[in-house]
């Protein structure tokens, strides 16, 4: 009996491992295509960056902003917005796209075919997010440090990328989620777009919550947009006493992936939905 149980667990080790093996194989993959499309590149990795260069000069010259603790420069409180913005390019907008793409002409359901396991193509897709994610982060801290004198507190860096690859994750099962119920391909950039630009606007990522109505903010303590921006900008704010961990925060996006996995379990098709 021991030697079955034995058994069967080398046989469970072994296919874990061949998971995770295609998965990286699966994430290579996906990171050059990701590489080579123009458009991705474009919307995923240079627009936060004019993003941010525009709305810091325009916007942040002699002025500051009322966050917890005290006061920042404009300028200063629009790097965790932006690394919000681009998180969200990375792990939502580009994923929804690209994944409602592939299966309307049929990519996915020759995938699928395949012996490679969903779960290996779906991890791969989901850690090339973070990775793009976690490259876009580092540039734009990069450009705010050397450009704006913008630099996260070293007590708070692990709470900053703990937010990063939490929201990327998040927001990958929610880019499933939404893939599941678009059903024509070129219905997917205007309906992401359509959902995120006015979410931008009252989640603290073009605008400071503390000059926005009320109003506004509690429509956007709704969704995680918001959360997502405030748990960045709690480590990134100088004032932050501690680790700079927004445990409440990080708990309502993580719900929210979970509620979107949840939905792309029950709904998400490998075959076109258009035919």
């Amino acid at each position: 009996m021991s030697a079955l149980t034995g058994s069967v667990r080398a046989a469970d080790r072994a296919g874990a491992g061949l998971v995770t093996r295609l998965a990286l194989h699966q994430f290579r993959y996906d990171l050059r295509a990701f590489l080579r499309n123009r458009q991705s590149r474009f919307f995923t990795l240079i627009l936060p960056v004019l993003f941010l260069v525009i709305f810091a000069n325009v916007f942040g010259s002699h002025s500051t902003v009322k966050v917890a603790g005290g006061r920042i420069d404009t300028s200063v409180f629009y790097v965790p917005g932006i690394i919000t913005l681009g998180i969200i390019a990375a792990a939502f907008v580009n994923l929804v796209i690209s994944v409602t793409a592939q299966r309307e002409t049929g990519a996915l359901k020759r995938r699928r075919a395949t012996p490679v396991p969903a779960a290996s193509i779906i991890a791969g897709r989901a850690l090339t997010a973070v990775v793009v994610a976690l490259g876009i982060t580092a540039v734009l801290l990069a450009i705010g440090w050397l450009f704006f004198g913008a630099t996260i507190p070293g007590r708070t860096a692990p709470a900053l990328v703990v937010t990063v690859v939490v929201g990327t994750v998040s927001f990958c099962c929610l880019a499933f989620a939404l893939a599941s119920v678009i059903r024509n391909q070129d219905a997917a950039q205007p309906i992401t777009q359509a959902s995120m630009l006015p979410l931008y606007f009252i989640s603290g990522v073009f605008v400071a919550v503390s000059v926005l109505p009320r109003w506004l903010v509690d429509i956007a303590d709704v969704f995680p947009v918001r959360h997502l921006a405030a748990a960045l900008l709690t480590a990134y704010n100088p004032h932050t006493t501690g680790a700079g961990f927004a445990w409440a925060d990080l708990l309502i996006v993580a719900l929210w992936g979970i509620g979107g996995l949840a939905i792309a379990l029950w709904r998400f098709s490998w075959v076109p939905l258009s035919r």
